[in-house]
């Protein structure tokens, strides 16, 4: 069954709502200032892999500035784009993973799928993206950002990996598998 872009739409508001509240209210600081453990990254990872990588981008995208905003007065850009990215890129497994969430399975191979590109999009996200933006747009020191986001990157892909398997576990799980039912 195909994803409807009625449902995929619906999918990314309630994404960004929830990841916005998690990102908000869910958070276990790290050694490193301004540095967090973000439960919400488990949450963008969830929704890029089954509704794709637009869908997750923009749950990553919009949850963060509205937090930012809301919080700060005004977003960190660097960061949001990196949230944004790192969801973005964990979509790319969306063509392997939703597909077989969407018949009721999620098996090792869409486990192994996911994962891969859960720390390659955390690892793009704050070892490149938002280090490098942190110095060019607001010059920030070398040292610190590339600090947090070593910091980040492991946090992030440690959470999207772990809860984003929960959540695409327990997503699954609801699904009628294909061939599970009998005519009697």
């Amino acid at each position: 069954m195909k994803n409807s872009s009625t449902k995929t739409i619906v999918a990314t508001g309630l994404g960004a709502a929830l990841f916005l509240v998690l990102f908000m209210y869910v958070k276990v600081p790290s050694p490193v200032p301004e540095t967090n453990l973000q439960v919400a990254y488990g949450v963008s990872s969830f929704f890029a892999a089954v509704f794709g990588p637009v869908a997750g981008f923009l749950v990553a995208f919009v949850g963060h500035a509205l937090s930012d905003f809301i919080s700060y007065g005004s977003p960190w850009w660097s960061w949001v784009v990196a949230s944004g990215v790192s969801a973005l890129v964990t979509g790319f497994s969306f063509k392997k993973v939703s597909p077989a969430v969407e018949e009721g399975r999620f098996g090792k191979s869409e486990m192994i799928t996911f994962a891969l590109w859960a720390v390659i999009a955390n690892v793009v996200s704050w070892l490149l993206v938002a280090p490098v933006l942190d110095i060019v747009i607001y010059s920030e020191p070398v040292n610190v950002v590339f600090a947090q986001g070593v910091w980040a990157a492991v946090m992030d892909a440690v959470v999207s990996v772990v809860i984003g398997i929960i959540l695409l576990k327990a997503y699954a799980s609801t699904k009628t598998q294909k061939g599970s039912l009998t005519k009697e």
